[in-house]
């Protein structure tokens, strides 16, 4: 994945600074981070009801969609897929990382 992952990013930074007619991702540039917040999260929300529906291929096509607007929310904010593999790798090593639960929301 990590190679379609950073291929997806050079597609979206090249959009970004070279605007493409009629292109979905130079849309979402154009309308700027609000609008792109907005999909990453109505995708994140169509993800957990596929998920919640247990039908495989809509879990996949939605957390397709949702990587696509995180890719692209990545690209408007400068954060580089290299910066979240440091980022997972740095937390894979840690030992112990279990989070303290808060007391009154034991189920999160």
């Amino acid at each position: 994945m990590n190679d379609v992952l950073d291929e997806l990013y050079a597609v979206a930074e090249s959009r970004r600074q070279e605007k493409r007619e009629g292109s979905y991702t130079c849309y979402l540039f154009e309308q700027g981070l609000d609008k792109i917040l907005k999909k990453v999260g109505e995708e994140a929300a169509e993800t957990i009801i596929a998920a919640k529906n247990g039908v495989k291929a809509d879990t996949v096509g939605e957390i397709s969609d949702l990587l696509f607007h995180l890719v692209v929310m990545m690209a408007n904010e400068g954060i580089t897929p290299g910066d979240v593999k440091a980022e997972l790798a740095r937390r894979h090593q840690k030992e112990g990382n279990l989070k303290t639960f808060h007391k009154v929301d034991k189920n999160s």
